[in-house]
């Protein structure tokens, strides 16, 4: 499987570094500090027509989710929240390109690829988090339309989108129905947005509980069918992850960035601190560490490009978010750990990425639910 990169590639990795490093770097401790949505951000992002990258050529991008992933990985390498307004609005366009009807596509997909229009996806319940066909937001048919009633927590962008994509069941003649996404305009009647979460990590971007109350939506809000529904969603989940994964190794990068440029700089017992070998192989580790999970995620990525899906795709994916995500936990661990006792301290960034790794972790399917599509890619599914 070839990801080797090609000029415009890299011509797009030298230009978000080059933007990243002068104009958003300076911004990444506010945004942290303050937990305020970075809009200026947001339009740098929209200016220099980053968020068109994995996007077809009819909408002004390059369909490539690996030029994606190094745009994310350059980003989060100085500023977590800044990377992650590109994950929050390609995450929508994954299930619209998935399953949308070409009517779905020309209304959303150029508006998103541009930032002209803010989308959100909207999944997680209280009840079941990992567990997606847990889910009790549902959905009725009523004449023309479907009437949604449920509440959903941890809805990333809610208050600033104009869309969200909402998970809910559609009653038929199963038990339990079938998962569905619709389009719910932000301003419809009877949506209700929460407050933000106030969270460790991740904190420049808001995620908000929902509430819906008989919100009623078009039968043309449906995404796709009701047959593809539940499909439509594990492709979408399954195309984003490389994408969350890129900002794993972003920040492990980025952590080892820091470490090194301190180590240099730190004198101990009379030499530099770089100096010392216990030190060195322990940056050493976490550069290997950190290189291994890029090529994972830029192996998953080119699948994304090559049109693979389902099965084949899923555990790729998995291993890509599971491995970059965890890795970039134990590095940014490690990098505090070098910082010593600045580390610790809200005057050095270092502890930025820590948190962030954290969230990382856990969101867009844990880990350990990364790891049960692995299991089941190679035993099989174990019975209910």
């Amino acid at each position: 499987m070839s990801f080797s990169l090609t000029e415009d590639q890299l011509a797009i990795q030298d230009l978000v570094r080059k933007v990243a490093r002068e104009k958003v770097a300076p911004r990444a401790h506010d945004i942290d500090r303050l937990a305020e949505y970075p809009q200026d951000m947001f339009d740098l992002l929209k200016e220099i027509g980053l968020f068109a990258l994995p996007f077809p050529a009819e909408y002004g991008g390059m369909s490539s989710s690996l030029s994606a992933c190094l745009a994310i990985e350059e980003l989060v390498r100085v500023c977590y929240n800044t990377g992650y307004l590109l994950a929050v609005q390609w995450t929508p366009f994954g299930a619209i390109e998935a399953g949308g009807t070409q009517a779905q596509k020309d209304k959303y997909l150029r508006g998103l690829s541009t930032g002209e229009i803010r989308g959100a996806i909207a999944m997680t319940e209280s009840q079941s988090g990992s567990d997606v066909a847990g889910i009790k937001t549902h959905a009725k048919l009523v004449g023309d339309g479907y009437l949604l009633n449920g509440s959903k927590i941890w809805c990333t962008g809610a208050s600033i989108a104009d869309f969200i994509l909402v998970a809910a069941k559609v009653k038929d003649d199963t038990p339990k129905g079938k998962i569905c996404l619709f389009f719910v305009n932000t301003d419809v009647k009877g949506l209700t947005i929460g407050k933000k979460e106030d969270k460790i990590g991740a904190r420049g971007i808001p995620s908000c509980p929902l509430f819906l109350d008989d919100v009623l939506v078009p039968e043309t809000a449906l995404l796709g069918s009701i047959e593809q529904g539940f499909k439509i969603v594990m492709q979408a989940m399954n195309t984003a992850r490389p994408l969350h994964a890129a900002r794993g190794v972003g920040l492990a990068q980025g952590a080892i960035d820091l470490a090194a440029d301190f180590l240099s700089k730190r004198h101990a017992f009379g030499k530099k601190i770089s100096e010392f070998q216990g030190l060195r192989w322990m940056l050493a580790d976490m550069q290997i560490q950190t290189q291994a999970a890029r090529s994972l995620v830029y192996q998953a990525a080119s699948m994304v490009d090559q049109g693979i899906q389902g099965n084949e795709l899923a555990p790729f994916a998995a291993m890509s978010k599971c491995f970059a995500t965890d890795t970039a936990m134990k590095v940014a661990t490690d990098a505090v750990q070098l910082f010593g006792a600045a580390g610790i301290s809200a005057d050095y960034p270092i502890n930025r990425y820590m948190r962030d790794a954290k969230v990382l972790q856990i969101i867009e399917g844990t880990n350990q639910i990364q790891r049960n599509i692995i299991a089941d890619s190679l035993l099989g599914r174990v019975p209910k």
